[in-house]
């Protein structure tokens, strides 16, 4: 299970009271803009105290490529590595190194195999969530043309769980730790039922270091 975030906190002691008391840890990817910001850092110390795991998301949330065409770039090798650089700048702060702390989402989740490429070269590992389910919509709005409730996404993470020949084993189920205000119907609210779900199912809900190994 593994939570990414930008601009956006609010669930942020929510999640982390609900891991704990499930005696949980997650992985959380988080942006330099989440880290630096003076609003986050008691979140960002409750959840590194609490043994989870925290990794980079980029510094400032960039879109690496075209929505309409993966292969076209809209950064430069120079930008995307001095915008990972400066992510584990903002990091070292709380003590996180980039020897225990590899594994990095990118921003949007969206990608091509030049930052591919890029990661391998900078000794970073680059993942994804698992497709299947809708469960990375729970940043949407009412607004917005692909909102989906919490109600939906959590019927496509069980529908999926029951109808895959190897349930969600390995499965890298993402979240976020925050959404917009618009948004009022908060996925993470059913965090507690989510997880007892899954431990009803024996699942072992581990650290993506933990699922993946060290590099």
């Amino acid at each position: 299970m593994v939570f990414t975030g930008d601009e956006f906190a609010d669930g942020g002691f929510y999640i982390a009271n609900v891991l704990k008391q499930a005696n949980v840890n997650a992985s959380f990817f988080l942006t330099g803009n989440f880290y630096r910001n003076e609003a986050f850092k008691n979140i960002i110390r409750t959840l590194r105290s609490g043994g989870h795991y925290l990794g980079p998301h980029s510094d400032r949330h960039l879109l690496y490529c075209s929505w309409e065409n993966r292969d076209s770039l809209l950064v430069t090798r120079e930008e995307f590595t001095t915008d990972l650089e400066n992510n584990y700048r903002a990091m070292a702060a709380y003590g996180i190194t980039r020897d225990e702390s590899s594994f990095f989402i990118p921003p949007y989740e969206w990608y091509n195999d030049s930052i591919a490429a890029w990661c391998e070269q900078m000794n970073v590992q680059l993942l994804n969530f698992t497709p299947g389910t809708i469960s990375h919509a729970d940043y949407t709005t009412p607004d917005m043309k692909n909102y989906r409730s919490a109600e939906r996404i959590w019927e496509s993470v069980t529908r999926f769980e029951q109808s895959s020949p190897s349930g969600m084993n390995g499965f890298i189920l993402l979240l976020h730790i925050g959404t917009d205000r618009a948004r009022t119907d908060k996925m993470y609210y059913r965090l507690p039922e989510l997880i007892d779900y899954f431990k009803r199912k024996n699942y072992q809900l581990v650290k993506i270091d933990e699922l993946l190994g060290t590099n």
